[in-house]
């Protein structure tokens, strides 16, 4: 069996920038950290790796994006794919899928997890758009995963007031819950032992579809027309030491905050 755990490099702080022409993030502005909703997925797939499979993990991003990989590897994960082009920047969340999905096409998984959102763009879109251009199956919310037999994968999806319990056929893709598994840490052994770590990489022509007009700025339906910092307005007050907290409360309920 042959699992893909999507993966992605994002900023560790509010320090990003941002073009203020086309809107798209300056990735190289901020440090950068791999996305900790994908750490539930990556614990995910190792949980479901049995003796002969092989666990995958793949990421779209800038050459950079080659030490989230390495981090996967360090964890568990079998091998990493680097899917990097120049075509590929400033992608949207269809292209950005659709990009993947095209990647994807080259694994032939049987089970493509992902974690629930990224920390940068907050969608949780990109899986169920994936599963859609590969026509398979996909199943959101997974808190539990029972097992795979038979070429079905049984889980548990949380749907807020009620759980329900699905079988599916592989392949398909699964989006994961944060509550579904604690992820273990990269073992300094594991990296020390693989020493350097030979990544493949993939770009706009390895894929089946080669027209760069479906992706990045240009295959992206969507454009961000502004983008800003939110407004900071600081009120210095003057309270009476005696009775500091009473003032404070006052002022948040004339102000209806409380």
């Amino acid at each position: 069996m042959n699992i893909v755990v999507c993966v992605k490099q994002v900023p560790m702080s509010g320090d990003a920038k941002v073009d203020p022409v086309t809107g798209v993030m300056i990735r190289s502005s901020a440090d950068t950290k791999l996305n900790p909703f994908d750490l539930y997925a990556i614990e995910t797939a190792l949980r479901l790796k049995k003796e002969g499979d092989k666990v995958v993990a793949l990421t779209m991003g800038p050459p950079s994006a080659a030490a989230a990989l390495e981090e996967c590897i360090a964890m568990g994960i079998d091998d990493g794919i680097l899917v990097t082009d120049r075509a590929f920047a400033g992608a949207d969340v269809l292209a950005t899928s659709y990009t993947l999905s095209q990647a994807i096409r080259r694994v032939n998984p049987d089970i493509i997890i992902c974690g629930k959102q990224t920390t940068d763009g907050d969608t949780a879109q990109v899986g169920a758009e994936i599963s859609e251009f590969l026509g398979i199956p996909c199943v959101s919310n997974v808190d539990d995963v029972a097992g795979v037999k038979d070429g079905y994968i049984t889980m548990t999806s949380n749907l807020g007031d009620v759980e329900e319990t699905v079988k599916v056929k592989l392949p398909c893709l699964i989006s994961v819950e944060k509550e579904i598994y604690t992820p273990r840490l990269p073992s300094y052994k594991r990296k020390k032992d693989l020493g350097k770590i030979e990544l493949k990489t993939l770009t706009l022509q390895d894929f089946i579809d080669k027209d760069p007009n479906n992706y990045g700025l240009k295959g992206s339906p969507t454009q961000v027309e502004r983008i800003f910092p939110p407004e900071v307005k600081v009120e210095k007050l003057a309270l009476d030491k005696a009775d500091a907290a009473g003032g404070i409360y006052k002022i948040l309920k004339d102000k209806k905050f409380i």
